[in-house]
């Protein structure tokens, strides 16, 4: 539901991994963003009233995807695939933080636009380790994104790992993703993507600044 900038490039993108989409909106130039090679069906109405979900095929619909400009809409229209229509992968776009939180723990998967925008941007003007890319739900593991410090180029990622208290999950380098093994050696321009314990992450940087320890 939804056929801004979001929800047309979230139609097109499944369609182009073989999905097949619906798409909803109350104002039908809207449409004009899928462009002419979109092959989905296009609804006009309001994605929350039932008679207009079931037209978009909504019985036979995996999931359900609320990206409206609206959270009142969104999350109305959220709550009506999921309860009535029983579809279980459901998610809302929502601009109000505190209200996020709130669906969220209601069993409704949200994206809280503002909220995500700050924190990218964070962590982009922070220095490495002040905001982590990702924390899980208890808030013990973080993911860090961390451009290689010069003092680490040619050493292995194995001694990284055991003397910084932290986990290579994969390096990015040279515009590719590559998984680090035991004789794995640091190269200039590598950006390290880490996860570590939250509890350890202020150890661990203080090792990865400071460097390695000679054996």
């Amino acid at each position: 539901m939804g056929c801004g900038r979001v929800g047309s490039t979230l139609a097109r993108s499944l369609e182009d991994r073989n999905h097949t989409v619906s798409i909803i909106d109350s104002d039908p130039d809207a449409f004009r963003r899928l462009g002419p090679a979109f092959n989905g069906d296009k609804v006009t109405g309001y994605g929350f009233e039932q008679v207009v979900l079931e037209k978009a095929g909504i019985r036979r619909a995996d999931a359900f995807a609320a990206v409206s400009s609206g959270d009142n809409s969104n999350i109305i229209a959220a709550r009506v695939a999921r309860e009535t229509f029983g579809i279980q992968q459901v998610c809302a776009r929502i601009y109000d933080p505190g209200r996020a939180e709130v669906y969220q723990r209601l069993g409704i998967t949200t994206v809280a636009t503002v909220k995500w925008t700050a924190d990218q941007i964070l962590r982009r003007l922070l220095p490495a380790g002040a905001e982590p890319d990702f924390r899980d739900p208890s808030g013990t593991i973080r993911v860090d994104q961390l451009p290689v410090p010069s003092v680490w180029v040619g050493h292995k990622t194995y001694d990284f790992q055991v003397q910084s208290g932290s986990r290579i999950a994969w390096i990015d380098r040279l515009g590719e993703g590559m998984l680090p093994t035991r004789e794995s050696v640091i190269q200039e321009g590598d950006l390290l993507h880490l996860v570590m314990r939250e509890e350890n992450a202020a150890e661990a940087y203080s090792v990865i600044n400071k460097g390695p320890e000679e054996h």
